[in-house]
């Protein structure tokens, strides 16, 4: 399998201005583009030619950094961009979503509050998630380019906390970043077909 760099499911502005035009020029044409140039390369003439994205993320984590760094980035890239929409976020969540997260993790306005916290506690380069796990759903967070599917679950929602993914617009204010993320840019409907895939 070669990787590729799908456009972005919306314009460049369409998440402004709780992520800008330039945030993504700069996340989704150059950071992420680089995730697939390098992992292209680094996949040639190894064991994972050939194999889909999601083998070649299993197989390589702690065997090959090279191809797993890039894999993974590419993985979680790749689903990043589509939990996300223009005018998303807030509280309306289809009810089969909204009742998970109340079962599983205390109703919507813990899972925020622990969600924030994964992200903000996240130290350095690393991702936050909404995981299912044996049919349940769980938080948790990973550094770099890790993700949970190296640890036997399923992600339906992350958020990147790279500083590449809000320094333009927040500078150092993470939390900022996460509260917008959380109110007005993710995509709950994806992220309800996320969890109906992963059940």
């Amino acid at each position: 399998m070669t990787f590729t760099l799908p456009d972005l499911p919306y314009a460049h502005d369409a998440l402004a201005p709780h992520m800008s035009k330039e945030t993504l020029e700069y996340h989704h044409d150059k950071h992420h583009q680089a995730y697939v140039t390098n992992g292209n390369n680094a996949i040639k003439g190894t064991e994972f030619e050939g194999k889909s994205l999601e083998e070649i993320v299993k197989g390589s984590f702690g065997k090959n950094p090279a191809v797993f760094n890039n894999a993974g980035q590419h993985y979680n890239h790749l689903n990043f961009w589509k939990w996300m929409k223009p005018n998303g976020g807030g509280d309306k969540l289809p009810p089969k979503l909204a009742n998970k997260i109340t079962a599983d993790l205390g109703g919507l306005e813990k899972f925020k509050a622990d969600f924030t916290a994964a992200g903000i506690g996240q130290f350095g380069s690393g991702w936050a998630w909404l995981s299912l796990k044996n049919g349940k759903l769980e938080i948790s967070k990973t550094p770099n380019g890790e993700n949970p599917l190296v640890h036997g679950a399923t992600p339906i929602l992350g958020v990147d906390v790279w500083e590449h993914s809000y320094y333009i617009d927040y500078r150092n204010r993470r939390p900022d970043y996460l509260k917008a993320f959380l109110d007005h840019l993710v995509n709950w409907e994806e992220v309800d077909q996320s969890l109906a895939r992963a059940s």
